[in-house]
């Protein structure tokens, strides 16, 4: 979507209407002068005196918007918006147009500004390794919008006036003089970043027309230097695709790239202990986020309908049909509309992928370390030994390709344990020492040979499609915080996220809350539509209204989730309530 010429408005990407009256009694209050002048005045008076700030300050070549004042020195940050009109920023037009260049660009001048306010009271959510699209900095018709958190400081609960005018009046115009304007940036860096971004989207817009569900390039250097940073690990082993599975694809910036292409199907990757094979499919985990220049990961692609599975012991789950994979239960509860608050890792893994269909993926990822052996397989000894009938999972090996043939979910499945799985692959990977051999043929020769195993399934049924009940949903503006990215906080309710493995930042967390609120305040949660049909309407806002879309009168630091997440969140809601069935 091409951005709209002309200035920021209502509809447009990026766009945040000022707080109402209620929450924001500022306007225009004078030039950076007479800021200053206000910030000595106040040096030494009553913490109180800050809310005199809030309003719209003009600075040359920028607004400052102080937005939400702090009571005291030890409340949350106090926050306010800089904002960089498009003939003082510079940036060219071909920089910031469309939503993939604008939001690459947001995302190189967020992480330039925090570069410079390392040392500063004043501070912006740059993220990490992913470029996503973010709150605190937006680049719209090549405006600059870039929202900051500052701790007013205070000498106990008076005001340290010559600090805040250091931080307001000193290291904030240096930072938009060196960090928000062409003139000053790192031009060839600016190009790269923007550049380099685009090519990754447009790889992953690519995958479908070339049946495709994934693309690692060849190069990409897939480990991490630890579980707590994200950056490459130094000497880590390039990937190397094998010829067999080797595409070429056409970037609109880096040309022809050549790499792994993981065709649609079920792709079963193995090896050894230690080899690699939870690496990449690590790697693939975020192959539906942009990276940075120099991750590694900027050419490690899959589709955006990909979601990640895993068994998650005691989490919630509400309404769910689960019969495709839970046959019936020994106390006689209903397969087919099952709940619990207490999930075991089987039925916990199986609602998770019902969920996940639901919610219109296309893509599953399954690794068995955090998988439920029970619901991944059973062999044809215990098969023998414990009768069909007194057994109720039909395990994901036997429903792994009915799923496929029904609804066209392909499966990327990492595996060390089951041989059984080769039965059912259409792409068998080997990772030795990091590097990936297509075992494809020799593995078709072993499942030539018979096991003794028979099927357990031959269909999948269609999706039952649930309609939430929109009270689930606090909408008078409830408390939203993030724990982490391992819960959330809604109203009086947490939500445990710690299962759902494809969150990257906090600020996801924060938009999952606000974005769930606002569907219900809004009415798009109206009790009629189903959980599909509602992510479809968010997605759809989203793409025409980007942040604004997730809320558009929050002050605070957000990014957009995508809807897996945001519907992982939903369906671990401990008050969630489902209203009913559609078809």
């Amino acid at each position: 979507m091409a951005q709209r010429a002309g200035g920021p408005g209502p509809g447009r990407r990026g766009y945040r209407r000022r707080p109402d009256d209620r929450e924001f009694a500022g306007g225009e209050r004078g030039d950076e002068q007479a800021l200053r002048q206000e910030l000595r005045a106040a040096h030494g008076a009553s913490y109180g005196r800050y809310k005199a700030l809030r309003g719209r300050w003009s600075f040359g070549g920028f607004t400052l918007e102080v937005q939400k004042v702090q009571p005291d020195p030890y409340a949350p940050a106090s926050r306010c918006e800089v904002r960089v009109a498009d003939p003082v920023a510079g940036f060219p037009a071909q920089l910031w147009r469309g939503p993939v260049r604008a939001r690459a660009l947001a995302g190189y001048l967020v992480r330039a500004a925090h570069q410079r306010l390392r040392d500063s009271r004043l501070r912006v959510d740059a993220g990490r390794q992913q470029v996503l699209d973010r709150s605190a900095c937006q680049v719209v018709d090549g405006e600059v919008v870039l929202r900051l958190g500052i701790d007013l400081p205070g000498r106990g609960r008076t005001i340290d006036g010559r600090a805040a005018e250091r931080a307001l009046c000193d290291e904030l115009p240096e930072v938009v003089e060196t960090a928000l304007r062409w003139a000053t940036a790192d031009q060839a860096r600016v190009s790269e970043f923007v550049e380099s971004v685009e090519d990754t989207d447009a790889l992953r817009r690519q995958l479908p027309e070339l049946g495709l569900i994934a693309f690692v390039a060849d190069g990409a250097v897939l480990p991490r230097r630890s579980g707590v940073d994200e950056r490459p690990l130094v000497d880590g082993v390039p990937f190397e695709s094998p010829e067999s599975m080797r595409v070429a694809v056409e970037l609109p910036n880096r040309g022809r790239v050549t790499g792994m292409g993981v065709p649609e199907g079920i792709t079963l990757v193995v090896g050894g202990g230690f080899h690699g094979k939870s690496t990449l499919l690590r790697a693939l985990e975020f192959g539906v986020y942009d990276h940075v220049p120099g991750d590694g990961r900027e050419l490690v692609a899959c589709r955006e309908e990909t979601v990640k599975i895993r068994a998650e012991d005691g989490r919630r789950v509400h309404r769910v049909d689960v019969s495709p994979f839970v046959s019936h239960l020994p106390t006689g509860a209903d397969t087919t509309d099952f709940s619990t608050d207490n999930a075991s890792g089987s039925t916990s893994q199986a609602a998770a992928i019902v969920e996940a269909v639901e919610a219109g993926a296309k893509v599953l990822l399954v690794d068995e370390d955090t998988a439920a052996t029970n619901l991944m397989i059973r062999d044809a000894r215990m098969q023998e030994l414990v009768a069909k009938s007194a057994e109720p999972l039909t395990p994901f090996v036997d429903l792994i390709r009915p799923l496929r043939a029904a609804h066209g979910v392909s499966t990327v499945l990492v595996m060390g344990g089951s041989g059984d799985y080769v039965d059912v692959a259409d792409q068998v990977v080997m990772l030795d020492a990091y590097r990936a051999h297509d075992v494809t043929d020799r593995a078709k020769q072993l499942a030539a040979q018979p096991t003794g195993r028979h099927s357990e399934a031959e269909t999948y049924p269609p999706v039952r499609h649930r309609v939430v009940d929109p009270r689930s949903i606090p909408a008078e503006r409830p408390k939203v915080r993030a724990r982490g990215v391992d819960a959330l906080t809604l109203g009086e309710s947490t939500v445990e996220l710690r299962g759902v493995e494809q969150l990257v930042d906090p600020t996801q967390v924060t938009g999952i809350g606000l974005a769930l609120v606002s569907l219900a305040r809004r009415g798009v949660l109206d009790g009629s539509r189903t959980v599909a049909e509602v992510l479809e309407v968010f997605a759809a806002e989203v793409a025409e209204r980007g942040v604004a879309a997730v809320d558009d009168r929050h002050v605070g630091d957000f990014a957009v989730p995508r809807r897996f997440e945001l519907a992982a969140a939903l369906n671990r809601l401990r008050v969630l309530r489902v209203s009913g069935f559609r078809s």
